[in-house]
């Protein structure tokens, strides 16, 4: 019963999942650059969801995350979340 208290709490103050709480995209996330995930590295959101997609550069890759939230996530173990990304990368490339 706390854990349910806990969760609406968190469901009307808009803190919970990434970003804002906005779970509807303002336009859906067309992936046109070859980009080998649908989803954020760190939380694991369908990239879109929360508006569009958060870029950044970690050694000369670009990586995609949901929100900005997500950031300071990632800068915790970029080794981490890089070899993710590279192994959708392999994936991807094994798959064509």
């Amino acid at each position: 019963m706390k854990l349910v208290r806990v969760l609406l709490t968190a469901l009307v103050l808009g803190i919970a999942g990434c970003g804002s709480g906005t779970t509807t995209p303002a336009k859906p996330y067309v992936n046109t650059d070859g980009y080998p995930l649908d989803v954020c590295v760190v939380s694991g959101e369908k990239l879109g969801t929360m508006g569009d997609p958060y870029l950044i550069k970690h050694d000369g890759k670009t990586v995609k995350l949901c929100c900005s939230s997500c950031l300071k996530e990632f800068n915790t173990e970029p080794a981490k979340y890089m070899r993710i990304l590279e192994d959708a990368e392999k994936k991807k490339t094994l798959g064509k």
